[in-house]
């Protein structure tokens, strides 16, 4: 199940992460974005939002931290599995991660890095629950991802403030899988 998730990040490792409706049309418009992170919505909406996705052949990954109506419980995981068409989710926390792969879901474990206490967050969790996938915010930190994805199991995605090419390929240059952004005209690069 994870390869054919690391192949689409091979073949297009910039993700679309939308935050609206407008952005998740204008990405599923886009063919060459394989992956598609949600992070919008509610339990009345996340159904239809991760079924349009789908149809649109994207690979779809809900953020459960950001959806209105689901709590930080692992029972938040299961609707997510029995209700919507989304292939994994992202959170910030290791007890919904391990959930989601016992579901069988994609896992994205995601952290803000703000301080060295926070990278060793990064390596004790990892251990713990085996994400797929690692997410650090913000992206824009070159020399600090080189240093996560030496010490990490998780293949390693970078995201937030990424703006421009140069974002992108400092990213991929150190070490990181792929790209997650928000910014549409960085979709295509």
């Amino acid at each position: 199940m994870e390869q054919v998730l690391y192949d689409s990040m091979a073949q297009n490792p910039v993700i679309a992460a939308v935050k609206d409706m407008d952005g998740l049309e204008e990405c599923c418009r886009i063919e060459e974005i394989g992956i598609v992170f949600i992070l919008f919505g509610d339990v009345c909406t996340i159904s239809g939002i991760t079924r349009r996705a789908k149809e649109a052949g994207k690979i779809v990954m809900v953020h459960l931290d950001l959806i209105a109506g689901l709590s930080a419980r692992e029972i938040s995981v299961d609707f997510v599995k029995k209700n919507t068409a989304a292939d994994g989710i992202i959170t910030t926390k290791p007890a919904l991660i391990k959930r989601a792969k016992e579901l069988s879901l994609y896992t994205v474990l995601r952290y803000f890095l703000i301080d060295s206490m926070a990278f060793e967050n990064i390596r004790q969790q990892q251990r713990a629950v085996k994400p797929d996938l690692i997410e650090v915010l913000p992206g824009v930190m070159p020399k600090v991802i080189k240093r996560i994805c030496q010490k990490s199991h998780a293949p390693i995605i970078a995201g937030g403030l990424i703006n421009d090419k140069e974002d992108v390929m400092g990213a991929l240059s150190s070490g990181a899988i792929a790209v997650s952004t928000t910014n549409r005209s960085v979709w295509l690069l």
